[in-house]
């Protein structure tokens, strides 16, 4: 008798030894062809596993997160099998998921998309088949003479402890993997081939260079059909493309992975950090700067030239080493360390938007999304044990205020102590509560990552949620119980001695250029008006009209309205239809009739016109929508 219990708490007996696939039948036919796999005593294994012993069990579903990432993995063998059929002399290396999808890195003559279609119709005869996905297991002496012709796999075999091996096989394909897998090759609804490109073999460029084949999959079509739309959608929002076409930035190889902003994208930092300004200012937070450059000393003391060097930018000056900072961090614990402190000082609340430089492969460069050199919008909290609730509470009510102003969503994750850490198990249970209790004030359901800490301190991370859904990890909120101790930060307490205070590293935007990047995503550049890079456009009909435009472009650059004149000897269609192109959320056209009534011709995006419009009434509007910060298009 096999006694199983599911994850309602109810147990069902089976005489016989059952697998996870009569247990799903002997519950419901409908929910067995939904099975894919089974979590058996917490591990996930393949649906048609044994259960040899009394066990609690999950049904994995098609509808279940665990699913798509098997679906992938499956598919992953269907095409590298799809590929053996029609490349003979391939030799396979290893096929994993990833994020929204799979590759497989395959030692084969050089293809591209136009061979797509013929591996896919070789793949969809697979997926029809419905050919079962069979687990085998084997002694690595038997592993090794299976794949006696396959180099890479030997390779990898090789790398393996000895003992037992497990080999899938579909059909006439077998391959090295641990599974788990899905039933049968028929769960593959819908499957697409998106790009290929050269890899090499372990990354090693003295090794073969392999043909690395990205795919995606899904449980149905339409599902598939939605993902290929969001990624149309995302490839409009492409901020590097529209960070060109606005004329925002730009990357030069005299300084890689460092942008250079032009005008326009400097009006756009500017307003950020004029309201960043602001919202900080509102919630007691003093604005610091420090050196962007520091001796070795100090990175030995806070510890970053031990565990962070590689990543660190350095140089040699009067003969001592010198590095530019990765982090502001260090640099706010020597402010903090120039005067005696008593617990009235606290919380100290200093904030910095800081310069730093960070070493990265050039392989992982992505426009702003990942670069070398970056602005942090950091602060650090200097406190009492007893104010680390008020203080992140504060810390999560200034991030809701921030991220609304965008229309940005976002969830929450505590990170609790990992395996590796420093301080004693009483100071990380008062850390850890007090990010707990303040979450909890705060009213917003959160994720718990267990042991996914700093190795200092106990961390919130945020994730906001842009317009297409994606999710970015911005803002961090952390808790350091590490480098008050290095640098011997003190305060007077009531009892006047000396206690070490405890310190909240924070930041909301995150990198500024990152959180541009998203931004320009996010609104597909279409930026609200009080973002708009320029956000008055002033087209005059003809030249003698000129000197009256750029009176009325004076008149609202002086009120800090960003506008300019289109000056150029084209058509008004023309000029207009650049500006629309250009995002630019209003148009004016000046006329002979305007010059003439003082009046102003007004056109929005959304191609309405209002005419005969009063120039007191244009300015009160545009500098309450301004100032406000709203996020929908001005109308009149």
């Amino acid at each position: 008798m096999v006694n199983i219990t599911l994850p309602d708490g109810s147990i069902k007996s089976f005489e016989n030894i059952p697998t996870g696939l009569d247990v799903a039948k002997s519950l419901s036919e409908s929910l067995a062809g939904n099975c894919v796999a089974l979590e058996l005593d917490s591990k996930i294994v393949d649906l048609n596993t044994p259960i040899t012993q009394d066990s609690r069990i999950r049904l994995i579903t098609t509808k279940d997160d665990e699913a798509l990432k098997i679906l992938r993995h499956s598919a992953a063998h269907v095409m590298a099998e799809a590929i053996l059929h029609l490349y003979k002399d391939a030799k396979l290396t290893i096929g994993p998921v990833v994020e929204d999808g799979f590759y497989y890195d395959i030692d084969m003559p050089p293809i591209s998309e136009d061979d797509f279609p013929q591996i896919e119709a070789e793949i969809k005869k697979i997926i029809q088949a419905k050919t079962p996905f069979e687990r085998r297991i084997v002694s690595k002496a038997e592993a090794m003479e299976f794949y006696r012709n396959e180099p890479y796999k030997l390779e990898l075999i090789s790398e393996l402890e000895d003992g037992t091996i497990s080999l899938y096989q579909q059909g006439d394909f077998t391959d090295l993997c641990r599974g788990p897998h899905l039933p049968h090759t028929g769960f593959i609804k819908a499957v697409k081939l998106m790009k290929v490109s050269g890899a090499y073999w372990r990354a090693d460029q003295t090794k073969a260079q392999l043909q690395r084949i990205y795919g995606t999959a899904f449980f149905n079509k339409k599902e598939l059909k939605q993902y290929l739309h969001f990624l149309e959608e995302a490839k409009k929002r492409n901020h590097r493309k529209i960070g060109t076409e606005l004329d925002l930035f730009s990357f030069h190889d005299e300084a890689p992975g460092m942008p250079f902003f032009h005008a326009k994208g400097i009006n756009i930092w500017n307003a950020l950090i004029d309201y960043w300004r602001v919202e900080h200012r509102a919630a007691g937070y003093v604005e610091t700067k420090t050196p962007i450059m520091l001796n070795r000393s100090l990175w030995e003391r806070s510890g970053h030239w031990e565990n962070y060097r590689e990543n660190m930018y350095t140089s040699v000056i009067d003969e001592t080493e010198y590095a530019i900072k990765p982090m502001n961090c260090p640099g706010g614990m020597l402010l903090y360390d120039i005067k005696p402190h008593s617990y009235k000082d606290l919380p100290i609340r200093a904030a910095e938007i800081g310069l730093v430089h960070r070493h990265e492969l050039s392989g992982v460069l992505s426009g702003l999304f990942r670069v070398r050199a970056f602005h942090q919008d950091d602060a650090h909290i200097f406190m009492t044990p007893e104010q680390i609730e008020d203080e992140i509470l504060g810390v999560l009510q200034l991030v809701d205020r921030v991220y609304s102003t965008f229309g940005l969503g976002f969830h929450l994750e505590l990170s609790t102590r990992p395996e590796k850490s420093i301080g004693t198990t009483k100071q990380w249970e008062m850390a850890t509560d007090g990010l707990k209790s303040a979450l909890n004030k705060y009213g917003q359901d959160y994720r718990i990552n267990e042991g996914d800490g700093a190795f200092y301190g106990p961390k919130i991370d945020i994730h906001i949620k842009d317009a297409l859904g994606r999710t970015w990890q911005c803002g961090t909120v952390q808790l350091d119980m590490a480098l008050p101790e290095r640098f011997n930060l003190t305060y007077v307490g009531k009892d006047n001695e000396k206690h070490r205070p405890i310190m909240i590293h924070r930041v909301v935007y995150g990198s500024i250029e990152r959180f541009l990047g998203i931004l320009i995503e996010h609104f597909a550049g279409k930026f609200p008006l009080w973002l708009a890079p320029i956000q008055t456009a002033i087209l005059p009909i003809n030249d003698d009209l000129l000197p009256y435009a750029n009176d009325v472009k004076m008149k609202l650059e002086n009120l800090s309205i960003r506008a300019e004149v289109d000056h150029r000897t084209e058509s008004l269609n023309k000029k207009i239809r650049d500006a629309q192109i250009n995002k630019i959320p209003l148009i004016l056209t000046i006329g002979a009739k305007e010059k003439e009534s003082e009046t102003l011709s007004v056109r929005t995006l959304d191609g309405k016109v209002k005419f005969g419009l009063a120039y007191e009434e244009f300015l009160n509007r545009v500098l309450t929508h301004i100032r406000e910060r709203k996020l929908e298009p001005l109308e009149f």
